[in-house]
Protein backbone atom coordinates (compact mmCIF):
# COMPACT_ATOMS: atom_id res chain seq x y z
CA UNK A 1 0.00 0.00 0.00
CA UNK A 2 1.35 3.43 -0.94
CA UNK A 3 2.76 5.99 1.91
CA UNK A 4 0.46 8.72 2.54
CA UNK A 5 2.78 11.47 3.98
CA UNK A 6 1.83 15.26 4.60
CA UNK A 7 4.41 16.24 1.62
CA UNK A 8 2.51 14.43 -1.09
CA UNK A 9 2.35 16.02 -4.08
CA UNK A 10 -1.86 17.19 -5.06
CA UNK A 11 -1.85 20.28 -7.24
CA UNK A 12 -0.82 19.68 -10.79
CA UNK A 13 2.63 21.54 -10.34
CA UNK A 14 3.54 19.49 -7.14
CA UNK A 15 3.19 16.12 -9.14
CA UNK A 16 4.58 17.81 -12.23
CA UNK A 17 7.53 18.34 -10.11
CA UNK A 18 8.42 14.96 -9.30
CA UNK A 19 11.13 12.83 -10.38
CA UNK A 20 8.79 10.02 -10.79
CA UNK A 21 7.26 11.51 -13.65
CA UNK A 22 10.06 10.33 -15.64
CA UNK A 23 9.62 6.74 -15.15
CA UNK A 24 6.67 7.44 -17.60
CA UNK A 25 8.42 8.49 -20.16
CA UNK A 26 8.55 5.94 -22.81
CA UNK A 27 4.99 4.97 -21.58
CA UNK A 28 4.21 8.67 -22.96
CA UNK A 29 6.44 8.32 -26.37
CA UNK A 30 4.46 4.60 -27.37
CA UNK A 31 1.39 5.69 -26.19
CA UNK A 32 1.62 8.99 -28.62
CA UNK A 33 3.24 7.26 -31.35
CA UNK A 34 0.22 4.45 -31.83
CA UNK A 35 -1.90 7.52 -32.72
CA UNK A 36 -1.37 7.05 -36.59
CA UNK A 37 -0.95 10.18 -37.67
CA UNK A 38 1.03 11.46 -34.57
CA UNK A 39 3.48 7.96 -35.36
CA UNK A 40 3.12 9.19 -39.13
CA UNK A 41 4.77 12.49 -38.28
CA UNK A 42 7.32 10.91 -36.53
CA UNK A 43 7.93 8.28 -38.36
CA UNK A 44 8.45 10.69 -41.20
CA UNK A 45 10.26 13.96 -39.08
CA UNK A 46 12.10 12.28 -36.40
CA UNK A 47 15.39 10.72 -35.50
CA UNK A 48 15.55 8.72 -32.15
CA UNK A 49 18.02 6.07 -33.26
CA UNK A 50 20.53 9.41 -32.98
CA UNK A 51 18.69 11.64 -31.05
CA UNK A 52 16.86 9.96 -28.52
CA UNK A 53 18.38 12.15 -25.50
CA UNK A 54 17.86 15.18 -27.42
CA UNK A 55 14.27 14.61 -27.93
CA UNK A 56 13.63 13.40 -24.60
CA UNK A 57 15.02 17.21 -23.78
CA UNK A 58 12.86 19.06 -25.76
CA UNK A 59 9.74 17.11 -24.53
CA UNK A 60 10.94 17.94 -20.78
CA UNK A 61 12.03 21.84 -21.76
CA UNK A 62 8.28 21.72 -22.95
CA UNK A 63 6.72 20.37 -19.77
CA UNK A 64 8.90 23.14 -17.69
CA UNK A 65 7.88 25.79 -19.40
CA UNK A 66 4.48 24.88 -19.54
CA UNK A 67 4.08 24.06 -15.98
CA UNK A 68 6.49 26.53 -14.34
CA UNK A 69 7.50 28.64 -17.17
CA UNK A 70 7.29 32.88 -17.26
CA UNK A 71 5.57 34.43 -19.86
CA UNK A 72 9.00 35.40 -21.11
CA UNK A 73 10.07 31.61 -20.64
CA UNK A 74 7.21 30.67 -22.26
CA UNK A 75 6.90 33.03 -25.35
CA UNK A 76 10.34 31.57 -25.85
CA UNK A 77 9.60 27.90 -25.91
CA UNK A 78 6.53 29.04 -27.80
CA UNK A 79 8.71 30.37 -30.38
CA UNK A 80 11.12 27.53 -30.30
CA UNK A 81 7.97 24.65 -30.54
CA UNK A 82 6.50 26.43 -33.30
CA UNK A 83 9.17 26.81 -35.35
CA UNK A 84 10.34 22.69 -35.37
CA UNK A 85 6.48 21.88 -35.84
CA UNK A 86 6.54 23.97 -39.71
CA UNK A 87 8.17 21.57 -41.73
CA UNK A 88 6.18 18.44 -39.90
CA UNK A 89 2.72 17.65 -42.20
CA UNK A 90 1.76 15.67 -44.44
CA UNK A 91 -1.10 14.69 -47.34
CA UNK A 92 -3.35 11.69 -46.62
CA UNK A 93 -2.25 9.02 -48.72
CA UNK A 94 -3.97 5.41 -49.49
CA UNK A 95 -3.90 4.27 -45.91
CA UNK A 96 -2.30 7.01 -44.33
CA UNK A 97 -3.97 9.83 -42.34
CA UNK A 98 -2.83 13.46 -43.26
CA UNK A 99 -0.75 15.24 -40.20
CA UNK A 100 0.53 18.60 -39.13
CA UNK A 101 1.83 19.14 -35.66
CA UNK A 102 -0.37 22.29 -35.53
CA UNK A 103 -3.23 20.77 -35.77
CA UNK A 104 -5.32 20.89 -32.37
CA UNK A 105 -6.54 17.44 -31.79
CA UNK A 106 -2.88 15.73 -32.46
CA UNK A 107 -1.68 18.60 -30.42
CA UNK A 108 -4.20 17.75 -27.21
CA UNK A 109 -3.17 13.33 -28.03
CA UNK A 110 0.42 14.32 -26.80
CA UNK A 111 -0.56 16.39 -24.09
CA UNK A 112 -3.15 14.15 -22.82
CA UNK A 113 -0.42 11.10 -22.44
CA UNK A 114 1.85 13.31 -20.84
CA UNK A 115 -1.32 14.19 -18.31
CA UNK A 116 -2.41 10.86 -18.06
CA UNK A 117 1.01 9.04 -17.32
CA UNK A 118 1.38 11.17 -14.75
CA UNK A 119 -1.45 10.69 -13.05
CA UNK A 120 -1.17 7.45 -13.45
CA UNK A 121 2.02 7.06 -11.54
CA UNK A 122 0.98 9.29 -8.93
CA UNK A 123 -1.75 6.65 -8.35
CA UNK A 124 0.08 3.53 -8.06
CA UNK A 125 2.71 5.38 -6.10
CA UNK A 126 1.50 7.62 -3.58
CA UNK A 127 -2.27 6.22 -3.73
CA UNK A 128 -5.87 8.09 -4.96
CA UNK A 129 -6.36 11.67 -4.70
CA UNK A 130 -9.66 12.48 -3.81
CA UNK A 131 -12.22 13.52 -5.98
CA UNK A 132 -12.05 17.02 -5.38
CA UNK A 133 -8.25 17.19 -5.35
CA UNK A 134 -8.23 14.85 -8.97
CA UNK A 135 -10.25 17.54 -10.45
CA UNK A 136 -8.45 20.32 -9.05
CA UNK A 137 -5.11 18.63 -10.63
CA UNK A 138 -7.19 18.15 -13.91
CA UNK A 139 -8.27 21.78 -14.31
CA UNK A 140 -4.51 22.76 -13.33
CA UNK A 141 -3.69 20.40 -16.14
CA UNK A 142 -5.47 21.26 -18.53
CA UNK A 143 -4.57 25.19 -18.20
CA UNK A 144 -0.82 24.46 -17.88
CA UNK A 145 -0.64 22.22 -20.86
CA UNK A 146 -2.87 24.56 -22.84
CA UNK A 147 0.00 27.34 -22.75
CA UNK A 148 1.99 26.58 -25.65
CA UNK A 149 -0.12 25.43 -28.68
CA UNK A 150 -3.37 24.25 -27.33
CA UNK A 151 -6.24 26.50 -26.03
CA UNK A 152 -8.09 25.74 -22.48
CA UNK A 153 -11.30 24.87 -24.62
CA UNK A 154 -9.72 21.87 -26.36
CA UNK A 155 -9.56 19.96 -23.29
CA UNK A 156 -12.52 17.91 -22.45
CA UNK A 157 -14.46 19.75 -19.86
CA UNK A 158 -14.08 17.83 -16.88
CA UNK A 159 -12.37 14.81 -15.63
CA UNK A 160 -14.93 12.17 -16.53
CA UNK A 161 -15.36 13.84 -20.11
CA UNK A 162 -11.40 13.16 -20.42
CA UNK A 163 -11.87 9.73 -18.92
CA UNK A 164 -14.74 8.92 -22.19
CA UNK A 165 -12.00 10.84 -24.74
CA UNK A 166 -9.24 8.92 -23.22
CA UNK A 167 -11.07 5.68 -23.77
CA UNK A 168 -12.29 6.65 -26.93
CA UNK A 169 -8.39 7.23 -28.26
CA UNK A 170 -7.59 4.51 -26.99
CA UNK A 171 -9.31 2.13 -28.49
CA UNK A 172 -8.20 3.58 -31.89
CA UNK A 173 -4.48 3.36 -31.50
CA UNK A 174 -2.78 0.95 -33.53
CA UNK A 175 0.58 0.29 -34.15
CA UNK A 176 1.71 0.33 -38.02
CA UNK A 177 5.31 -1.86 -38.94
CA UNK A 178 6.89 1.53 -39.70
CA UNK A 179 6.18 2.54 -35.92
CA UNK A 180 7.14 -0.53 -34.41
CA UNK A 181 10.53 0.03 -35.64
CA UNK A 182 10.91 3.42 -34.10
CA UNK A 183 9.45 2.03 -31.10
CA UNK A 184 12.74 0.04 -31.21
CA UNK A 185 14.48 2.69 -31.09
CA UNK A 186 13.18 4.59 -28.67
CA UNK A 187 13.79 1.28 -26.26
CA UNK A 188 16.67 0.04 -27.28
CA UNK A 189 18.68 3.31 -28.83
CA UNK A 190 22.08 3.13 -30.18
CA UNK A 191 23.41 6.12 -28.79
CA UNK A 192 22.47 6.29 -25.03
CA UNK A 193 24.60 8.01 -22.13
CA UNK A 194 25.94 5.32 -19.87
CA UNK A 195 23.73 5.42 -17.34
CA UNK A 196 20.22 5.26 -19.05
CA UNK A 197 22.11 2.10 -21.03
CA UNK A 198 22.51 1.07 -17.01
CA UNK A 199 18.58 1.81 -16.67
CA UNK A 200 17.41 0.63 -20.18
CA UNK A 201 16.14 -3.16 -18.41
CA UNK A 202 13.92 -0.96 -15.58
CA UNK A 203 12.56 1.64 -18.32
CA UNK A 204 11.55 -1.11 -20.45
CA UNK A 205 9.67 -3.04 -17.61
CA UNK A 206 8.26 0.20 -16.36
CA UNK A 207 7.09 0.89 -20.03
CA UNK A 208 5.45 -2.32 -20.61
CA UNK A 209 3.52 -2.75 -17.10
CA UNK A 210 2.05 0.46 -17.77
CA UNK A 211 0.95 -0.26 -20.99
CA UNK A 212 -2.68 -1.50 -21.96
CA UNK A 213 -2.23 -5.27 -22.55
CA UNK A 214 -3.61 -4.94 -26.35
CA UNK A 215 -0.33 -2.60 -26.67
CA UNK A 216 2.08 -4.27 -25.10
CA UNK A 217 1.66 -6.70 -27.70
CA UNK A 218 1.01 -5.01 -30.28
CA UNK A 219 4.71 -3.38 -29.77
CA UNK A 220 6.03 -7.02 -29.22
CA UNK A 221 6.97 -6.15 -25.76
CA UNK A 222 7.35 -9.20 -23.86
CA UNK A 223 5.23 -10.04 -20.91
CA UNK A 224 4.85 -13.05 -18.59
CA UNK A 225 3.17 -13.85 -15.56
CA UNK A 226 6.95 -13.35 -13.92
CA UNK A 227 7.42 -10.43 -15.64
CA UNK A 228 4.18 -8.85 -14.19
CA UNK A 229 5.52 -9.93 -10.49
CA UNK A 230 9.05 -8.31 -11.53
CA UNK A 231 6.51 -5.11 -12.55
CA UNK A 232 4.09 -5.09 -9.43
CA UNK A 233 7.85 -5.74 -7.39
CA UNK A 234 9.00 -2.40 -8.71
CA UNK A 235 5.86 -0.75 -7.87
CA UNK A 236 5.56 -1.38 -4.64
CA UNK A 237 9.22 -0.66 -3.62
CA UNK A 238 8.79 2.74 -5.32
CA UNK A 239 5.44 3.26 -3.14
CA UNK A 240 7.29 2.01 -0.14
CA UNK A 241 10.44 4.35 -0.42
CA UNK A 242 9.90 7.08 -2.95
CA UNK A 243 7.63 9.14 -0.89
CA UNK A 244 10.41 9.09 1.72
CA UNK A 245 12.85 10.76 -0.03
CA UNK A 246 13.90 14.47 0.31
CA UNK A 247 12.20 16.85 -1.67
CA UNK A 248 15.16 17.69 -3.33
CA UNK A 249 15.94 14.84 -4.64
CA UNK A 250 12.31 14.24 -5.31
CA UNK A 251 12.28 17.99 -7.22
CA UNK A 252 16.07 17.84 -9.07
CA UNK A 253 15.28 16.94 -12.42
CA UNK A 254 12.55 19.71 -12.33
CA UNK A 255 14.78 22.17 -11.19
CA UNK A 256 18.16 21.14 -13.40
CA UNK A 257 15.15 21.58 -16.34
CA UNK A 258 13.86 25.08 -15.23
CA UNK A 259 17.75 25.99 -14.43
CA UNK A 260 18.41 25.07 -18.52
CA UNK A 261 15.33 26.84 -19.87
CA UNK A 262 16.13 29.77 -18.05
CA UNK A 263 19.51 29.80 -19.12
CA UNK A 264 17.83 29.16 -23.17
CA UNK A 265 15.78 32.21 -22.57
CA UNK A 266 18.27 34.27 -20.81
CA UNK A 267 20.93 33.79 -24.01
CA UNK A 268 18.71 33.99 -26.54
CA UNK A 269 18.98 30.65 -27.65
CA UNK A 270 15.47 30.19 -27.77
CA UNK A 271 14.96 33.64 -30.17
CA UNK A 272 17.89 32.30 -32.09
CA UNK A 273 15.87 29.02 -33.34
CA UNK A 274 12.97 30.69 -34.71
Amino acid sequence: MAIIRRDRPVRATQIASEALTLAGGGRALLLQIAHPAVGRGVVEHSDFSERLMDRFDATMLYLSAAMFGTPRELAAMQRVVNQAHVPVHGDATPGRPAYSAYDPELQLWVASTLYQTMMELHRRVFGDLTAAQADEAYREFARALSRLQLTEGRWPATRSDFDGYWERMMAGLRVEPEVLAVSRQILHPRHAPWWLRWLLPVVRLVTAGLLPERLRHEFHLPWSERRQRRFDRAIRWTAAVYPRLPLRLRHLPRDRYLARLRRTVGSGEGTAQR
